[in-house]
């Protein structure tokens, strides 16, 4: 019998030498990105198929979560990429000197200008309240008329996510000094708020909040993915604050030509293509084949807002508060 078991270690050993020559690519991102029914599936086999690496997506909590522990690991973090942050959030995140040029030029799709070396853009999208039109026929058309309903809302906590950051900055971009007024006004319309949108949104699916704050784009997945064209987002008149969505190369990676390698396949055409129908947001590059079908139904803000980055990051932690003190009452 030792002949047999000697091949066979033999061959397990070959096994693993191989597995340990296996190049280990590590993004780190939020939760929603790296489930079974987002993008990360898609995009992993599609990497792995040209790189001849191992592509792992570490999950970290939703958007705004990313960059506390960017902060929390600093040049300890064994991540090679960091996908998911957005404007609001790249000043802070390069003020960190945690991040290194992409490297990648490529023509990109957005509703704004764009030139930072250091975050690339993978999608984009309108934040706005999602609801069910047989149980909210009629929505608000504004904040404020939000306020003075008596409709209960799902929302995510700014400091761990960025949809909730991006309302603290919609509802400041849009009142600017009256921005305490508005969320005094909205607090009791507040029914909940979670760490993160996969607990809001199934809170709102579930039947428990009257609208969540999602995205002009949500509504394209029960159309397409199920046939059902029961949700619709709300039109404020204020406009809507839009999201840029980026991915950004980490200085210490430990595989930095895989990172940048990676960087370039964020703006090719195999994941561009993915994110329409897994993050159900706008890609950064329009497909070849353009945009589903479903998405020519979505309401299309006619009016945008943004802070620019710095301006964001100037504004944030002074927005995040107002919003904590008019809930906290």
């Amino acid at each position: 019998m030792k002949a047999p078991f000697l091949a066979t270690c033999g061959l397990l050993a070959a096994t693993t030498l191989a597995s340990a020559q296996v190049p280990v690519l590590t993004v780190l991102t939020y939760d929603s990105f790296a489930s079974d029914w987002g993008p990360g599936p898609v995009v992993e086999k599609a990497f792995e198929a040209e790189c001849g690496c191992d592509l792992r997506f570490v999950p970290a909590g939703d958007g705004a979560a990313l960059l506390a522990r960017l902060r929390l690991e600093g040049a300890r973090s064994t991540a090679d990429v960091v996908l998911g942050l957005d404007t609001n959030l790249t000043a802070a995140a390069a003020a960190t000197g945690l991040f290194a040029p992409h490297g990648v030029s490529a023509a990109l799709d957005l509703p704004v200008a764009w030139d930072d070396p250091l975050f690339l853009p993978f999608d984009w999208g309108w934040f706005a309240f999602v609801h069910d039109k047989a149980r909210v026929p009629a929505p608000p058309r504004s904040f404020e008329a939000l306020a003075d309903s008596d409709l209960k809302v799902v929302i995510q906590d700014p400091r761990s996510s960025t949809p909730g950051l991006g309302l603290v900055m919609w509802v400041q971009a849009a009142y600017g000094d009256r921005a305490a007024e508005i969320w005094g006004r909205l607090a009791d319309n507040v029914l909940t708020v979670t760490p993160g949108w996969s607990e809001s949104y199934d809170l709102f699916l579930k039947g428990e909040a009257d609208m969540v704050l999602s995205y002009t784009t949500s509504p394209a997945y029960h159309l397409i993915a199920e046939n059902d064209d029961s949700k619709a987002a709300a039109a404020f008149d204020e406009g809507h604050y839009l999201q840029v969505e980026v991915a950004g190369v980490l200085a210490n990676a430990p595989q930095p030509d895989l990172a940048r390698a990676f960087m370039a396949f964020v703006a090719s055409e195999a994941f561009q293509a993915a994110i329409p129908e897994t993050n159900w947001m706008y890609p950064a590059r329009t497909p070849a084949a353009g945009l589903p079908e479903g998405f020519a139904t979505l309401h299309r803000p006619e009016r945008s807002l943004l802070f620019a980055p710095a301006e964001a990051q100037g504004l944030r932690d002074a927005a995040v508060e107002t919003w904590r003190t008019a809930l906290a009452r």
